[in-house]
Order: structure tokens, then C-alpha cells, then sequence
């Protein structure tokens, strides 16, 4: 069996694909833009409508870049709190 760093340089592990939200919201959210997405699909212009996909595919775009930073963040976050675990730096006093 691989280590997870041996599959992450061979591009096994894809972790922006394998992120599903937990929050029972989320699929609910997911169906609400769904279906105001067929109204306004049924409401505007053939054009209109191809310019409001436009803007979500931008919304989505930043969206993404937002996540990545996040996890870039969160990921040297966590190395620098194992690193002062590790390293015994910061102990808890009693």
C-alpha cells in the first residue's frame, strides 16, 4: 500500500474532489440554487441567462481560490501547532 505522500506525487489523491460537506444544509442549498436556477432560466432571455451562468461560473471561480487558500492556510496552521507541539515550545503551565 502507498503512503498518502507517495499517491499525492503520483496525483492519486485529488482533495478538492473528495471534500463533500457533511451539513445537512448542504444538499438542501445545493437543490434551492438548482431550482431557482431552472426559474430564472424560464424568466430571462436565452442571452440574459447565458450572462447570469457567466457570473456564477465567475462566483464559482473565486469560490475555489477562496477554498484553496483556505486550505493552504489551514494546512501551514496546523504543521506550525505540531511543529511547537513537537519542538515543546509554548507548554502548558501548571
Amino acid at each position: 500500500m502507498k503512503s498518502i505522500l507517495q499517491e499525492l506525487y503520483d496525483g492519486s489523491i485529488y482533495p478538492d474532489e473528495l471534500i463533500i460537506s457533511k451539513d445537512p444544509e448542504y444538499w438542501s442549498l445545493n437543490k434551492k440554487i438548482s431550482v431557482k436556477m431552472d426559474m430564472w432560466k424560464n424568466k430571462l432571455s436565452k442571452d440574459e441567462f447565458t450572462e447570469l451562468e457567466a457570473l456564477m461560473d465567475l462566483r464559482s471561480q473565486v469560490d475555489s481560490l477562496h477554498a484553496e487558500a483556505s486550505f493552504l492556510y489551514g494546512f501551514k496552521f496546523a504543521t506550525w501547532i505540531m511543529i511547537e507541539v513537537m519542538t515543546g515550545k509554548g507548554e502548558l503551565v501548571r
